[in-house]
Order: structure tokens, then sequence, then C-alpha cells
């Protein structure tokens, strides 16, 4: 007798743990062995390959900046986006745990209470009475999956969740990027404000000294109407940063979840140069980024998708059993011989073959093996775009340091060429004019100069949110 248990409950378990998934496997896609750009990543960091469900890790840290590090901690704990992207994962989580398998019975007890009077016709009385039934019952039902449709759904649910906390992550590296940009890039405005005030200040006593000669006679109108011209174009240059710096203050202040009306950023222009970060190998982009971690769960979530729709072609069977008590007064509910007992369905069949469903089941299972192809493709171009983004901002990373050089070779040459011309200009050797030319493309040149090294900082945030964060 123990033996035949033995034997009906390992066939019962091995029938209720089948599934009609296909077998899931990563698909494969080509990976070179190096990045086109890599020779050009030459630093101190070394190339690891953490796993897109681990954390980030504080990577903004490699900059070095303390005030930096303050602001992507205020915003970890107080940006609403990422608030809703972490209640997503949560809400993920409990549909998954809603739709668990029942490997066990469902039970459940309740009490009633029946008041009622049956027609003469149908109670056989002339003068039927009034009674009264009380009931007090438990009801277990189970459905055995035998061919995994539910356990298959659960599955499914169970990566869509881990897809959700792939996309927590997105969201994440996301915010602690955008901070970075945003931060270095108010830096860089401060920087090239400095430049202009400077600029202002110098033509304003350069105008007042140009009419002080005008009006002596000494120069013409043309070369006082000059230096006014250079002092206005300084100063709406000026306005104009300043008009770009209100805006990204405001960018940053909604990041850190806080009114712009109520955060002010204090000036401190950006100096020196951003550090360098190597790609590592091509292939840690598979396991590091966390956009290709939520792309691999949404495919292996269709093809679990695949075997719940194969089940829908097979029998479904449903086992109920209630028990308890039923009897005309309260006293005696609980007595033995008021006890009341059913098994089997109590209204519609216990087992249901679907045999003609005008092709819905056909069309169910397509759906899903198309769904599937779809979450492959998506996968693919992921990878695709994954190693496109490296590329990218390697080769920026690469092509702004060599810009930063010329730039900054500009600049100087710039100051020299315009302090030669003003030399010139006081020795009555050249007009006004080539003094102003000299004056203009200087400060065209510093500022790019300075524009060249904010974005230097800013692609080399961009380069570790494609590599997928942190180290």
């Amino acid at each position: 007798m123990l033996r035949k248990i033995i034997i009906t409950g390992a066939l019962f378990i091995t029938l209720t743990s089948c599934s009609l998934a296909p077998q899931f496997t990563t698909p494969k896609v080509e990976t070179p062995a190096a990045f086109k750009e890599e020779g050009a990543a030459e630093g101190s960091w070394k190339a690891a390959e953490p796993l897109a469900a681990e954390e980030r890790g504080a990577w903004w840290k490699v900059f070095g900046d303390a005030k930096l590090d303050d602001l992507e901690q205020k915003a970890a704990a107080a940006n609403q986006t990422l608030k809703a992207a972490s209640a997503r994962v949560l809400e993920a989580r409990a549909t998954a745990g809603m739709a668990a398998p029942d490997n066990l019975p469902n039970i459940s007890a309740g009490a009633n209470v029946v008041r009622s009077e049956e027609a003469a016709a149908v109670a056989g009385t002339p003068h039927p009475f009034p009674y009264t039934a009380y009931q007090a019952a438990g009801i277990a039902s189970w459905e055995p999956d035998f061919f995994g449709r539910v356990r298959d759904e659960h599955k499914a649910l169970k990566l869509d969740a881990e897809g959700q906390q792939a996309a927590y992550n997105i969201a994440l590296l996301s915010l602690q990027a955008d901070v970075a940009q945003d931060y270095f890039s108010l830096r860089a405005l401060d920087a090239e404000r400095a430049l202009l005030r400077d600029a202002v200040k110098i033509r304003t006593e350069s105008a007042r000294i140009m009419n002080k000669r005008f009006k002596a006679g000494v120069v013409g109108e043309q070369d006082d109407a000059r230096t006014e011209g250079e002092l206005q174009t300084a100063k709406a240059d000026l306005t104009s940063t300043d008009r770009r710096r209100a805006m990204m203050e405001h960018a940053l202040a909604v990041l850190l979840g806080q009114p712009p009306a109520s955060f002010t950023f204090e000036e401190s222009a950006l100096t020196g140069a951003p550090p360098k970060i190597p790609g590592g190998l091509p292939s840690s982009l598979l396991t590091r980024r966390p956009d290709i971690s939520q792309a691999l769960s949404s495919m292996a979530a269709a093809n679990q998708r695949i075997g719940a729709a194969k089940a829908a072609f097979f029998p479904d069977l449903s086992l109920n059993a209630t028990g308890g008590f039923e009897a005309a007064t309260l006293g005696s509910l609980f007595q033995w011989s008021s006890r009341t007992w059913a098994l089997g369905q109590v209204a519609g069949l216990a087992l249901s073959l679907p045999i003609f469903d005008n092709g819905r089941h056909s069309a169910g299972l397509d759906r899903a093996r198309a769904a599937y192809d779809e979450a492959v493709a998506n996968y693919r171009q992921q990878v695709l775009v994954a190693f496109r983004d490296a590329e990218d901002n390697l080769s920026e990373q690469r092509l702004l340091a060599e810009q930063a050089e010329q730039q900054d070779a500009a600049a100087k040459a710039g100051d020299r060429a315009e302090r030669l011309a003003r030399i010139r200009y006081d020795a009555g050797e050249t007009e006004y004019l080539e003094v102003s030319d000299a004056n203009r493309t200087a400060l065209e040149a510093s500022r790019a100069a300075v524009q060249v090294n904010g974005q230097r900082f800013v692609t080399t945030v961009t380069l570790i949110r494609a590599l997928g964060g942190g180290w």
C-alpha cells in the first residue's frame, strides 16, 4: 500500500511539474573583441564586469567632487521619478505573488442563516410555516496545473518583475548621470560667465576712455561707437549665459525633488580636466547595462507565455469539496447528526476539454510566438544600441581631448594677438578696428575653450552611463 502511495505521489508530482514552454536560451549576438576606440581610452580604472542586477556603486566619486557627492545623495532620496520606478517594482512583484500557482487547495469557511417559507403547492401542506436554516461550512477547491499553464504564467510575471527591477536600475543610472551632467554644465556656464564679466569690466573701461578721447577730438566717432558696441555685445552675451544658467539650475532642482524657487546653486567655475574612462570588454555590456537586462527579462517572459498558450489546448480539471453543518435551530447546528458534505462541482463541469473554439487558442499561440520573436529582435537591437553608445562616447572622449588642446592653444594665441594689436594701436601704427577684431577673436576663443572643457566632463558622464554605470 505504501509503495502505491509513493508511486502515485511521484506520478502526481511529475504531472503537475511539466511545462510546455520551449527551452529558453539567450540568442547569440555578435560581440566584437574590443571597442574600435578602445586604444584612446587609457586610464587608471580597472575594467570589471558587475552583473546588471547588482548595485551600480557611487561611480561619480571618480570625479573627486564633494559637492557632486552631496547632490547625488539628495537626488536618490527625493527624486519623484525614481520613487515611481521603485513603486512599479513592488507592484510587479505583488502581481506575480497574486498569480502564484496553487500547489495546495484553497480553503475557506463561512456561515449563513436562511429564513424562508415555501408555497403550499411545493410544501404539500395547506398551511406551510416559515422555517430557519443555520449553516456553517468549509470549502476546499483545487485546480491541478497538469500542463503548467498557471506556472508558466507565474514565471512570466516573475520575469516581468525582474524587468521592472532593471527598469528601476535604468531610472537610477539616468538620474545619477543627469545630476552629474547638469552639475558640470552649470559649472561650465559659471566659468563662461566669469570670462564675460571680465570682458564687460574691461570693455566698460575701454568705452569710458575712448569716449573721453572722442570728446577731446583725439579719435573719431567710429572708434567711440565701436567700443560702445563691443561693450553692449559682451553684456548681451553675459545675459544670455545667465538665462541658460537659470534654466539649468531649475532642471537640477527638479532632479533633486525640490521646487526651483527654493533651490540655489552656488556659483563655482569648472576647472581642470575629467578622468579618462576605459571601455573594457564589449561583452561586459551584456551583463552591465540594465537596459539589456530588461530586454533579456522581457524575452524570457515571452518564452514562458508560449508554454501557457500551448497549455490552453489541454483539459482543465477543478476539484471541490464542501463540508459542515446545517440545522433548523442554532443549538443543534454543530451536532453530529447535522453534518453535511459534498464532493465535486456544485455547478459546471469538473473537467473541461476545448473541442471547438473558432481558432482562439491557435491565435493565442501564434500571438505568443510573435511576441517572443519581437522580444528577441528588441534584445538584439538593444545590444547594437549599447555598442553604438559606447563607441560614440569613447570617440567623443578622445576627440574632445584633442579639441581641448587645440582650443586652449587658440585661446592663448588670441590673447597674444590682442595684446600685440593694442600695443600697435597705442603706438599709432594701426586703427582701433584691428584691436576690436583681435579682442573679439580672443574672447570667442576663450569661451570656446571653456565650453569644450565642459563638454568633456558631460561626455565622460555619458560614457559611464553607456558602459552601464560603476565599476
